[in-house]
Formats: structure tokens, sequence, C-alpha cells
């Protein structure tokens, strides 16, 4: 199985790519996440153009089974975290290419 990335290792990325400072590209990153965050604690939908959609799905209460003891238990009514992958990130998978990072923009440039 592969490595995990961590919040520092986003951030550090942006601080590389993008040439702010550690504590802003961590301010950026928590910026960001906390945007995703309670737009889907509102119920809204998150697309992120050719990567994919998360949003939260209501699952209704149904019957489960324990599988050490065959007992039929309730499982109860919540919510989900969905991820649907864009088909642009799934064909890049499925190829096993590496994304190359964007161009930094904006008046940083020479």
């Amino acid at each position: 199985m592969g490595e995990t990335i961590t919040r520092a290792q986003l951030s550090e990325a942006i601080y590389q790519e993008v040439g702010l400072s550690r504590n802003e590209s961590a301010d950026l990153l928590e910026l960001v996440l906390g945007e995703i965050t309670q737009a889907l604690l509102r119920g809204e939908t998150v697309k992120i153009s050719s990567f994919g959609s998360f949003s939260v799905r209501q699952k209704g209460q149904r019957i489960g089974r324990n599988p050490k003891t065959g007992d039929e238990v309730p499982i109860l009514p919540r919510k989900v975290l969905v991820f649907r992958p864009s088909q642009l990130l799934k064909a890049r998978i499925r190829q096993g290419h590496k994304i190359a990072p964007a161009a930094p923009t904006g008046s940083n440039n020479p």
C-alpha cells in the first residue's frame, strides 16, 4: 500500500510550488479545507474540476448482520461522505501518469 499524504506535506508542496511563506501556505491549506468542510456541512456538493466531487448522502436505516454471531441488528440512519472522481482523474490513475503541478500564476513570475 502507498504512503499517506499529510496536511504538513500538502502545506510544504504549496510552499514549494507557489512561493508563499510556510505559515501562509499552511493558512491557505486550512482555508481551503475549511471552505470544503463548511460547504459539505451546509449540504452542498463540492466539485473540483479535473479531480472530482464531494457530497454528503443520507442513508436510511437497514438491517445488518453481526458476522460473528449471525444475529440481525438494525443499522441506524446516518450521513456519509461520498467522493466521485472525475473521468480525467480516473483515466490518469488507470494509466499511472503523474500529474504535473500547475504553472504558477500571478505577479511573482518574471
